[in-house]
C-alpha cells in the first residue's frame, strides 16, 4: 500500500501552512495556501468588504444538448439523402451546413439563407479555423466568410 503525504507551504512566507483560503474578485477565484495568522489577517482585512457586499447568485452552467430519437433519425435521414446525392460526409459528428441546407431545400422545407437575409433557425458552430472547404465535404459552393471574421 503506497501512502501520500500532502504538506502545504505558506504561501506568504514560505513556512508551514494549515490551510488553504480560496476567494474570488472580479470573476476570477484564487486560493492561497496560509498558515493560521496569516488566514486570520486576510479574514480579517477583508471583513469590511464582505459585510457591505451581497451573496451573488451562483453562475448558471449551460446543460448540454440531449438528442432525441427524432433528432437521430433526421439525422440518419439527412446522411442518406446526401449520399444518394454524391455528397461526401462524414459518418459521425454535424453535418455541414451547406447539405443541411440543401436536404431541407430538396424536402421543400426551409429554402437557404441568402448573404444578407436572416439566418435559418437551424444553429451550427462553425468548423475550426484553418480547415478547407475541401475537408468539410463542400465541393459544390467555397465557404462563406462573415465580414469582420
Amino acid at each position: 500500500m503506497q501512502r501520500t503525504e500532502v504538506l502545504l507551504e505558506d504561501d506568504l512566507t514560505g513556512g508551514p501552512a494549515e490551510e488553504t483560503v480560496k476567494f474570488a474578485v472580479d470573476d476570477t477565484d484564487y486560493e492561497l495556501d496560509l498558515n493560521a495568522r496569516n488566514a486570520a489577517d486576510l479574514r480579517r482585512r477583508v471583513a469590511p468588504f464582505v459585510e457591505h457586499a451581497r451573496l451573488a447568485r451562483p453562475r448558471r452552467r449551460s446543460r448540454a444538448r440531449t438528442r432525441t430519437a427524432a433528432n437521430r433519425e433526421r439525422t440518419r435521414q439527412m446522411r442518406a439523402w446526401a449520399e444518394q446525392q454524391g455528397i461526401a460526409i462524414a459518418h459521425r459528428g454535424r453535418l455541414p451546413r451547406h447539405v443541411i441546407q440543401e436536404y431541407e431545400q430538396a424536402r421543400g422545407g426551409v429554402q437557404p439563407a441568402k448573404p444578407g437575409t436572416a439566418r435559418t433557425t437551424t444553429r451550427h458552430r462553425a468548423p475550426p479555423k484553418g480547415t478547407t472547404a475541401k475537408a468539410l465535404g463542400r465541393t459544390k459552393r467555397p465557404a462563406r466568410r462573415r465580414p469582420g471574421r
